[in-house]
């Protein structure tokens, strides 16, 4: 059961985006990413400073072992996407980045397969975390899951932006997001073969799930709020970083009593 877990919750991510990118016009998908990328800040930060790093700290592992952990895995992100190959942007024409106009259909058209590979790579290493929460606790697993569905969701839909504004067609824009989303279920299914038997280790991954959900937080998705700095737009991104951070404690809670 629990790989049957794993799988479904990673297929979820890509599968979810790719509906909602299909289901929606550009102007809206520009206007709902906005919004997502705020909820995803507070997901990711509540998920690994309420749930992940307090279940690894609970644990028998050194607090100075896991805090060395913590410290690596945020060095070793950083350096995946100095090397390009842990792509999460979502910025998109009009997003108010001073990027000019034409800058993603450069951005796609020059380095499309570098985007896709950094998406992939980006998608198997969520499988890997997904499998070892999962394989810690199941309550986790979900939580784990629903984070990054949250951040997949926005970046995601922000790629297909990219792409249909690159001049691909709608259909080749969903097929290739959704070739890419499917690295998440390969790492999910490899994390759960290959980390399984290592139980001594899953403190170690929660932590560097940690890592991961706070580096991407704290390096892309809060610099891009301060973008946008009226009265009106920080009392919503207030409102969709708190709402985000709310749905992680309501579901660790009502898992918690189930």
């Amino acid at each position: 059961m629990t790989l049957l877990y794993i799988v479904i919750a990673t297929f979820a991510g890509g599968l979810l985006s790719v509906l909602i990118a299909a289901s929606l016009t550009l102007k809206v998908l520009s206007k709902v990413v906005r919004h997502l990328v705020s909820l995803s800040a507070g997901v990711l930060l509540g998920t690994a400073l309420l749930n992940l790093l307090p279940e690894a700290f609970e644990s028998q592992a050194s607090p100075q072992h896991l805090f060395a952990t913590l410290l690596a895995g945020l060095m070793f992100f950083f350096l995946l996407e100095k090397a390009e190959l842990y792509r999460h942007q979502h910025h998109h024409e009009h997003d108010d980045h001073d990027h000019h106009h034409g800058f993603d259909a450069q951005q796609a058209g020059r380095g499309g397969w570098a985007v896709l590979l950094g998406d992939s790579i980006h998608n198997f290493c969520d499988g890997i975390i997904i499998a070892a929460a999962f394989l810690t606790d199941v309550r986790l697993g979900v939580v784990t899951a629903l984070a990054i569905i949250a951040h997949e969701i926005p970046q995601e839909v922000g790629d297909y932006i990219v792409l249909l504004n690159a001049g691909f067609s709608r259909a080749k824009a969903l097929l290739y997001n959704a070739v890419s989303g499917l690295a998440a279920v390969a790492g999910g299914v490899l994390g759960y073969f290959v980390v399984g038997p290592w139980e001594a280790l899953f403190p170690y991954l929660l932590v560097v799930a940690s890592s991961s959900f706070i580096y991407v937080a704290v390096a892309d998705l809060i610099p891009q709020l301060q973008h946008r700095l009226s009265i009106k737009d920080t009392a919503a991104q207030l409102a969709w970083l708190a709402g985000g951070l709310l749905l992680v404690v309501v579901a660790g809670h009502f898992l918690h009593r189930h």
